[in-house]
């Protein structure tokens, strides 16, 4: 008895999703890894056949077959498991069949793929980030210093000048002296910490929805999809208004390209993740943040590098809106993403939830 407890405690407490079926292909046993990877529950789906609870392929229902029959076990890779819900995700799964008293049993352990996949991804794109701060900062010191030395000998020129009208070219000179370093300085980013304090995500989307809603003129539909059930999230409330506006203005100003701008859509959605990764640490709870445009979409060229200061795909753009916003976003110990293509372009926006726990 004894080791049936413990048995049922290791199972319980693996990462990796743990799946019995019997000869005819009907749960038996999940684990609770399992319950989270098909959004199912074990305890109410017991008994059911393999494919109420997920679906695949016919080529799988009748590989599981083959495998109760001969007793051979098999391993798939990056296999598109689609749950009851319609969420699809890339896993490999093994299956490993079971001699019992009366039947075959099957044993499925399942491994998702996305998520390592996401994880390779974040940590590709946390290292260009740290990259991308290094060279900046060199860069911006290697300009902000001739930069004063050209501005000091314009004030200074401009002194000796006894002609008024001379004295428009030193102030040319110490104008764009001064706009240059301007923008040297927010692609470096502020030096300030945030002011965390906790606030309730939606007033910092409302915030934004407002300021939108007044610059488009009420001509683009905003939809607001929120989970009222979101704790307060630990966050500066200003960087985080300034965070979301940036995408936000970069949605609209994606939409006014096309012919007519009343088609626009710009989507908030807010919703809560479990046992979400971001960089080494797991957390217990996140706030997902998505803004979701119906705009043409990001060129594939530009996909993997948009997050760059000076990189944009406007002609008058500056390329430094994504660049701040994944700044405030790395300062709240977040994440910032990106999906597009032609017709959706998706940003997430992930906060942990336990910050101040």
């Amino acid at each position: 008895m004894m080791n049936d407890a413990l048995h049922r405690l290791l199972l319980d407490n693996l990462t990796t999703a743990v799946l019995l079926l019997d000869a005819e292909l009907r749960l038996q046993y999940m684990n609770p890894a399992a319950e989270m990877l098909l959004a199912v529950s074990g305890q109410r789906n017991h008994g059911q056949f393999i494919s109420e609870l997920f679906t695949e392929s016919p080529e799988a229902l009748a590989a599981l077959r083959q495998a109760v029959s001969q007793a051979h076990p098999f391993t798939k890779r990056e296999a598109t498991l689609t749950s009851l819900n319609g969420h699809s995700q890339t896993v490999d799964y093994a299956v490993t069949p079971i001699p019992a008293r009366r039947e075959t049993l099957l044993l499925l352990e399942i491994h998702p793929r996305d998520r390592l996949l996401r994880i390779t991804k974040e940590e590709a794109q946390l290292s260009k980030q740290e990259t991308t701060k290094l060279l900046v900062r060199g860069l911006a010191h290697e300009i902000k210093n001739p930069l004063g030395g050209i501005r000091g000998a314009a004030q200074l020129l401009s002194r000796e000048l006894h002609e008024p009208s001379l004295r428009d070219y030193t102030d040319v000179i110490i104008e764009e002296a001064d706009r240059l370093r301007n923008l040297v300085d927010r692609m470096l980013g502020s030096n300030k910490l945030p002011s965390l304090s906790m606030t309730n995500i939606h007033e910092v989307l409302e915030r934004v929805c407002s300021l939108v809603d007044l610059e488009s003129q009420g001509r683009i539909t905003l939809v607001r999809d929120y989970d009222p059930s979101i704790p307060d999230v630990l966050i500066d409330r200003e960087q985080m208004i300034q965070a979301v506006l940036n995408i936000v203005r970069n949605a609209m100003q994606a939409l006014a390209s096309q012919n007519d701008l009343h088609l626009g859509r710009i989507t908030l959605r807010t919703r809560t993740l479990r046992q979400f990764t971001i960089g080494h640490t797991r957390h217990r709870l996140v706030c997902k943040v998505e803004i979701i445009d119906n705009g043409p979409g990001i060129p594939p060229e530009l996909q993997d590098t948009i997050f760059y200061p000076m990189v944009s795909g406007r002609a008058d753009g500056t390329g430094l809106g994504l660049a701040i916003t994944q700044n405030i976003i790395s300062q709240h110990q977040g994440l910032i993403e990106c999906e597009s293509h032609p017709g959706h372009t998706v940003f997430a926006l992930f906060l942990p939830l336990e910050q101040g726990a």
